[in-house]
C-alpha cells in the first residue's frame, strides 16, 4: 500500500461494522458528545486513519489537532519503553525524573524568557483551570477577562471562560464569578461593523474605554486569557499587531496575559507556539492536545516568580504521567529532527494559495484565513450578507468523509484545515482536490 492508493474506500462509510457499533454507541455512550459523522477508527498507521471496515483516509484534522505527527514510530517506541518501566506512581506526592526531562525540552522552545516553571496535568481544560488559579493566587486579584468566541475547555472554571457556542454553557449556570467577556478581533465578522485597518482597532478601544474605565476595576483584574488563534471558534486570526497593542493595555494595569496554545501550539502554525507570530511574550502559557501525540497531558508554564504558590495549593494525581512525558519528549524531538516547522511554513503558503484560488471560483467561500496547517475556510450563503452556510458545511464534511477525507468544522460554518505536520505533500494536494470537488458539486446543484 502506497500513498498513491489513498484514500482507499472499500465499503462506503459507514460500513457494516460501523453501523453495528453506531447502534451500540447510542445504547451506552453519553449523547453529549458532538460527533461530526459516524467514523469508528480502528487504528492509525503513521498519518493514515483506518476505520473498522478497512477504509483508509487522508487526515485533515489530526485527531482534533492532537496527532500533529500522527502515530509516529519513534513516539510509539518511546511509549513502549516507558510502559515497561513505569506507568504511574503520582507526581502529587512523589517525584518523576520524566517531568524534569520534559521540562528541559520545553525550556528550549517555550516563548517566555528567564526562569520558567511548569505544572503538569492531563488536558487543556485542566491546564487552563491551573492558569486561572495561578493568576488569582499570584496577583491576589479575583477577575478574569476572556473573549467571546473563545474555547478554553468544559470543566467549570474553563467553561466560564469558554464562549464559542451557547450549548456549552446552557443549563450549567451559575458559573465561576468574576469572568468578563469582550469581542475577539474577528475581522471578517467585526461586531463593531468596522473594517481593518480603517477601524483603528475599535475592539481594543472598547476594552480600554468601556470595560476597564467604565465597568470592571482594572486593579481587580488578575489576567486576560486568550487564544492567539481561535480554535473551535473557527480558526480566526487577529491582525498581526493586535496583541502588541493589547499588551500595552495590560501592562499599564499590571494584568497577566494567559496564552492558551492548546490547539495552536506544538508546530501547528509553523512556529512552536502561535503567539510567536505576534511578537509578544505572555506571562502564562497553557499546552495540551498535540504535546504528547494524543496521550493525556496538559502543561501550564509561567515565569518562575509567578508560579510561587505553596505546597498543596494545586495538584493532580495523574498529571505528568511518565508515559505521556516520554511521548511528549519524542514528539518534540521528531518535529526538530524532521524540520517540520519549516515544512509547515512552506506548505502552509501553498495550501492557503490553493484555497484562495478556490475562493475566487466559488461564491460560497466567504473567507480564507490562517498560517501553516491552521487554516479556516468560512462558508456563507451570500457574500454580502455573510449568512453562515451551516447546513452546507455539514454536508461537505459528510461528503468528503465518504470520499476518504477527514475534516472537521469550527465556529458556525468554517471548515478547519489541520493535517498532520508530516502528511505527505501528494496527500495534501489530493485532500484539497477532494474538498474542491465536493464544494463544486454542492454549488452546481443549487
Amino acid at each position: 500500500m502506497t500513498s498513491k492508493d489513498l484514500p482507499k474506500i472499500i465499503e462506503e462509510p459507514p460500513g457494516k461494522k460501523a453501523k453495528e457499533l453506531f447502534e451500540l454507541d447510542k445504547n451506552y455512550i453519553s449523547p453529549s458528545y458532538a460527533r461530526y459523522y459516524p467514523l469508528f477508527v480502528e487504528r492509525v498507521k503513521n498519518t493514515t486513519v483506518i476505520d473498522v471496515d478497512g477504509n483508509e483516509y487522508i487526515d485533515f484534522n489530526s485527531g482534533l489537532l492532537c496527532l500533529n505527527i500522527g502515530h509516529h514510530p519513534e513516539v510509539i517506541e518511546a511509549i513502549k519503553r516507558q510502559a515497561e518501566k513505569l506507568i504511574h506512581y503520582s507526581i502529587t506526592d512523589f517525584y518523576y525524573k520524566e517531568v524534569i526531562e520534559l521540562s528541559e525540552e520545553l525550556l528550549k522552545i517555550i516563548p517566555i524568557k528567564g526562569n520558567i516553571k511548569f505544572h503538569y496535568c492531563n488536558s487543556g481544560t485542566e491546564a487552563n483551570e491551573a492558569a486561572i488559579k495561578l493568576a488569582r493566587y499570584y496577583t491576589g486579584r479575583q477577575n478574569i477577562i476572556a473573549y467571546i468566541g473563545s474555547f478554553h475547555g468544559r470543566t467549570y472554571g474553563s467553561l466560564t471562560l469558554t464562549a464559542s457556542k451557547p450549548v456549552h454553557r446552557k443549563r450549567f449556570s451559575p458559573l465561576l464569578p468574576g469572568v468578563y467577556h469582550v469581542p475577539y478581533p474577528y475581522c471578517y465578522r467585526c461586531p463593531f461593523k468596522q473594517e481593518y485597518p480603517s477601524c483603528d482597532f475599535a475592539c481594543l478601544d472598547y476594552i480600554k474605554e468601556w470595560v476597564l474605565e467604565k465597568y470592571v476595576p482594572a486593579e481587580e483584574i488578575a489576567a486576560f486569557i486568550f487564544e492567539p488563534v481561535l480554535g473551535e471558534g473557527g480558526f480566526v486570526w487577529p491582525p498581526e499587531d493586535y496583541f502588541k497593542k493589547l499588551k500595552k493595555i495590560t501592562d499599564q494595569y499590571d494584568i497577566l496575559l494567559i496564552d492558551d496554545e492548546v490547539q495552536a501550539g506544538i508546530g501547528r502554525t509553523g512556529k512552536w507556539f502561535a503567539i510567536e507570530h505576534f511578537g509578544i511574550e505572555p506571562d502564562i502559557i497553557t499546552i495540551a492536545k498535540a504535546i504528547a501525540s494524543g496521550l493525556p497531558l496538559g502543561v501550564t508554564a509561567s515565569k518562575a516568580n509567578i508560579m510561587n504558590w505553596e505546597k498543596g495549593a494545586h495538584a493532580t494525581t495523574f498529571g505528568g504521567n511518565p508515559i505521556a512525558c516520554k511521548a511528549a519528549i519524542a514528539t518534540i524531538q521528531v518535529i526538530k529532527k524532521e524540520k517540520l516547522l519549516e515544512r509547515v511554513e512552506r506548505l502552509g503558503l501553498e495550501i492557503k494559495k490553493y484555497l484562495q484560488e478556490m475562493q475566487e471560483k466559488y461564491e460560497i467561500i466567504g473567507d480564507v484565513r490562517g498560517k501553516g496547517f491552521m487554516i479556516g475556510i468560512e462558508l456563507v450563503k451570500d457574500r454580502k450578507t455573510k449568512i453562515p452556510a451551516r447546513e452546507e458545511t455539514n454536508e461537505i464534511l459528510t461528503k468528503c468523509w465518504k470520499k476518504g477525507l477527514l475534516l472537521i468544522s469550527g465556529g458556525l460554518s468554517t471548515i478547519r484545515i489541520a493535517p498532520p505536520l508530516n502528511l505527505e505533500e501528494s496527500l495534501i494536494r489530493k485532500g484539497l482536490q477532494i474538498l474542491e470537488e465536493e464544494i463544486k458539486k454542492l454549488v452546481s446543484n443549487k
